[in-house]
């Protein structure tokens, strides 16, 4: 029962937030932030955001923005939610660099097909 009320509070953290970082990131040209993944405690207080940022080059610059402009993050999420959660929770972010991984892990495997076909069988 706990379970899927934290799943369900979750995603909706994770919609609000995804739409403020939409909103945010529309003057920073070139710049896309995209909330991937929210965890949260079992007692609601610890939200847990994952972002994923393009161009990742920027990632780290975006994340250190972004955790100084946390305190205005929570209270624009607060007056969206409002009305659903009794006690807004504290944000945390990381970055999310799965896209990156599977990527890389894309490249070797291109790179192992490109010398297999070149050796003679």
């Amino acid at each position: 029962m706990q379970e899927t009320r934290q799943n369900r509070i979750a995603r909706l953290l994770q919609k609000e937030l995804s739409l403020i970082f939409q909103s945010q990131t529309r003057m920073m040209h070139g710049v896309m932030v995209s909330v991937t993944r929210c965890r949260i405690s079992p007692d609601l207080s610890i939200c847990t955001a994952y972002l994923s940022v393009f161009p990742s080059e920027r990632g780290e610059e975006i994340l250190q923005n972004v955790n100084n402009n946390a305190r205005t993050i929570r209270y624009e999420l607060g007056t969206r939610v409002r009305n659903q959660l009794r006690i807004i929770p504290e944000l945390r972010f990381f970055i999310d660099d799965s896209l990156d991984y599977i990527e890389h892990i894309d490249e070797l495997l291109k790179k192992g097909e490109e010398k297999s076909s070149k050796e003679p069988h």
